[in-house]
């Protein structure tokens, strides 16, 4: 198949985000803080989330891995870079997406430089950059 600069990348779609995950991962990485299990304490935040728990970034950030692994395989990715501008909350439908802003040849390899974001209803919440290992699929 060819890329070319401009194509977008197939979105990948969480439906809804689990705040039984955010818990679980709370719990593998020692995170103390409340935000990502406690309803309570999101609530008592100046933020204006309600009651709705917090996403840690590695859970965001792996729905974007997902969308470039099922594009271009488990071993595709060679670098990503990401920001965290707004929080992603449980129960929101979010979906992974980019494009092709470069194709380059390295080390006799084909990749593809990716602008790649996360976003729900249109807002972007991550945004970055990938470098994809582009194969025939």
């Amino acid at each position: 198949m060819k890329h070319e600069v401009g194509d977008s990348l197939p979105e990948w779609i969480m439906e809804s985000v689990s705040a039984e995950r955010m818990r679980t991962m709370a719990a593998i990485l020692r995170d103390p803080n409340p935000v990502h299990w406690d309803r309570e304490a999101v609530a008592a935040l100046p933020l204006g989330l309600g009651e709705r728990t917090i996403n840690q970034g590695p859970l965001g950030l792996s729905y974007i891995i997902n969308m470039l692994q099922a594009w271009m395989g488990p071993d595709c990715l060679r670098r990503i870079v990401m920001r965290f501008p707004k929080v992603v909350l449980d129960g929101d439908r979010v979906v992974a997406g980019g494009r092709i802003t470069a194709l380059e040849e390295q080390d006799g390899q084909q990749l593809a430089q990716c602008e790649v974001w996360l976003a729900r209803e249109g807002e972007i919440l991550l945004e970055g950059e990938a470098s994809v290992l582009l194969r025939d699929r």
